[in-house]
């Protein structure tokens, strides 16, 4: 028993460090080849594609034929390809599944083996199934805090190349050139998209699927109606990006009136399990009754979930969207 905990406890360590080390995703010539058909599959869901391009193709969710079947049949496995997407992580979903698979069976035998409690193993091994998303989760709000921190000086860009006399277009591969990722990679995806051959309408919709900001939204918006009706671009431009510095500007105030309030908040999340492993360490026969005993199993898991909802509700109350 002792041997198979350590096999799985090393598979667990050695799917983090790919987790975290081994996301790459094909050579690039591949890579830009996927774009580009993803970009049209987006266009032909919408039934708006006007090129009369009709591409039949099967994206592989994972390297394993059985699981790549499997996911093929599920509607949301396609959902959460996008969804990692967004993170900027080059893994399959079926990748990430077959890590959330290891981790949570590494999980599930170690506590088991040390606690010899089938409540507590089980909710270490859905914790332990909750890593891999949690980092995706993760980088994703990373990534799409840094985008819509270069996001106004996109716009200025683009206003600017406008007023020079270039077309949208040029602006569009101009930002991806002057700026730092991601918001040169998703402009040079959405460059890239209508130089293969989209209309830029299709172009633009792709980028508020890829990046499900308000802000793209509001700028997609406005591109799009300005298309149709016309006006001035530049101006508009212009006049978004100082509504969405203002609105960094008012969500930085929120957050340092709200400043003590989320650091009472942390302090109240990590107060019980920080108590809990004082106390362990101690008085251990005190606290042994929790870990040996089949209530206090119950009461563990009891308090676990009373906490994570706590931690939902309190993080709720002290982050105010602008």
């Amino acid at each position: 028993m002792a041997l198979l905990v350590a096999f799985f406890t090393f598979l667990a360590v050695l799917a983090i460090i790919l987790l975290f080390f081994t996301m790459g995703g094909g050579t690039p010539h591949e890579e830009i080849v996927r774009k580009r058909f993803e970009a049209v599959q987006r266009a032909e869901r919408r039934g708006e594609l006007t090129l009369g391009l009709q591409l039949v193709r099967d994206e592989l969710l994972s390297d394993v034929p059985a699981l790549n079947n499997l996911l093929m049949r599920w509607g949301w496995a396609g959902r959460l390809r996008d969804y990692i997407e967004q993170s900027g992580v080059k893994s399959k979903p079926g990748k990430i599944l077959l890590f959330s698979f290891v981790l949570a069976v590494a999980a599930y035998l170690v506590v088991m083996t040390i606690l010899h409690s089938v409540i507590l193993a089980l909710l270490a091994g859905i914790v332990g199934a909750g890593i891999p998303m949690s980092v995706i989760a993760f980088r994703r709000a990373r990534r799409f805090r840094e985008f819509e921190k270069h996001f106004p000086e996109a716009l200025d860009l683009l206003s600017r190349a406008v007023r020079a006399g270039h077309a949208i277009t040029t602006g569009l591969e101009m930002v991806s050139k002057e700026l730092p990722d991601p918001v040169a990679g998703e402009f040079r995806t959405t460059f890239e998209e209508q130089n293969f051959g989209l209309p830029l309408r299709d172009a633009l919709l792709n980028l508020t699927e890829r990046v499900p900001l308000l802000d793209v939204r509001f700028f997609v918006t406005a591109m799009l109606i300005q298309k149709e009706t016309g006006g001035n671009l530049a101006e508009i431009l212009t006049n978004l990006a100082r509504v969405i510095r203002d609105r960094f500007r008012i969500r930085g105030e929120v957050r340092i009136r709200t400043a003590q309030g989320r650091m009472t908040a942390a302090i109240l999340i990590a107060l019980p399990p920080l108590m809990m492993v004082m106390l362990n360490t101690m008085n251990p026969s005190y606290m042994k009754p929790l870990f040996h005993d089949t209530l206090g199993h119950w009461m563990l898991l009891t308090a676990g979930v009373l906490q994570v909802i706590g931690a939902i509700l309190l993080w709720k109350i002290v982050h105010i969207e602008v």
